[in-house]
Parts: structure tokens; C-alpha cells; sequence
């Protein structure tokens, strides 16, 4: 299972790549994918929404189910993985890099001390 070292990540199953310009990078884990199975849809929260902690930004729907998406932080929402529109199985080939799905403005730092590292997240699946 790949659980990269340098991410944050939630009980949800959401990674996190903050980085030092006060924005992040967010989308499911390797783990989540791979118990989810074949997606084909991905939906996602629009450029410029506000979302709290824990509020969803989306739905990943695969062949038998449908996941929501939880933000891990405060934020404003600034981008969108647009390719997931056409090709949501990125998010199955490449959940960490081409299968990322929003980038958000981080409103409240402090939040970061409650995220997962790599050795927590690991503990918990």
C-alpha cells in the first residue's frame, strides 16, 4: 500500500499536501480507491465555494457505490481537477499525483495539528 511519507491524512481516508504558500492539495488515498474499485464519476464542489472542515466537497462514485468527500481544513476551494471530468479512473492509477482532486486556501492553519501522518494513518488501516 502506498502511504507517502511527506502527505497528511484524515480517518476519512482524504490526503492532504499543504504547501508553504498557505494552499493544499487534496484527494482520496491509495487505500480508499482501491476499496472503492472502479471509479467513473467524480463530483466536485465549485471554484470559489467555502468550505469548513468535514463538509463535503464532492462525491466519487464507483461501479457499486458512492463516497462522499470530506474536506480536511477550512478553505476556500481554488481549483479543480478538471481531467477527472473525462477520466475519473486518474483517481485509481494515480490517486497521489494525476488523481488529486481540489486545491483549497487554507483558512485555519491550527487545523493541521489534527490531521494524520503517514505513521498514524498507516496504524489506522
Amino acid at each position: 500500500m502506498n502511504i507517502p511519507e511527506h502527505l497528511f491524512y484524515t480517518k476519512d481516508h482524504e490526503w492532504i499536501n499543504i504547501h508553504d504558500d498557505g494552499t493544499a492539495t487534496i484527494g482520496i488515498t491509495d487505500f480508499a480507491q482501491g476499496e472503492l474499485g472502479d471509479i467513473v464519476f467524480v463530483e466536485l464542489n465549485e471554484i470559489g465555494d467555502l468550505c469548513e472542515k468535514e463538509e463535503t466537497f464532492g462525491t466519487v462514485e464507483a461501479v457499486k457505490t458512492v463516497s462522499d468527500l470530506y474536506l480536511p481544513l477550512d478553505g476556500e476551494i481554488i481549483e479543480i481537477n478538471e481531467a477527472l471530468e473525462d477520466e475519473p479512473e486518474l483517481v485509481n492509477d494515480d490517486p497521489y499525483g494525476q488523481g488529486w482532486m481540489i486545491k483549497i486556501t487554507i483558512s485555519n492553519p491550527g487545523q493541521q495539528s489534527e490531521l494524520l501522518d503517514s505513521e498514524a494513518y498507516q496504524a489506522l488501516i
